[in-house]
């Protein structure tokens, strides 16, 4: 799933836009609330929601891209 923005809470400051390493948001307009363009091209690391000032930004990991904890007890 790509990224949501909740536009509530969105500045539209362009700090993802700026800071997502696979132009997930290309050809977002400035001053306005980004638009998600290439959404299967993100791979959750995060850096949009780490930047963003508000936490507009919300990744929903799938289940290959969360954390798995092997016990060897």
């Amino acid at each position: 799933m790509p990224p949501v923005i909740n536009d509530n809470k969105c500045i539209k400051c362009g700090l993802c836009v700026d800071v997502c390493p696979v132009d997930v948001y290309y050809e977002s307009m400035e001053k306005q609330i980004p638009t998600v363009s290439y959404g299967d091209d993100c791979y959750f690391c995060g850096a949009c929601t780490l930047e963003c000032p508000t936490d507009a930004i919300t990744l929903h990991y799938p289940l290959w891209a969360q954390p798995s904890f092997i016990s060897d007890i």
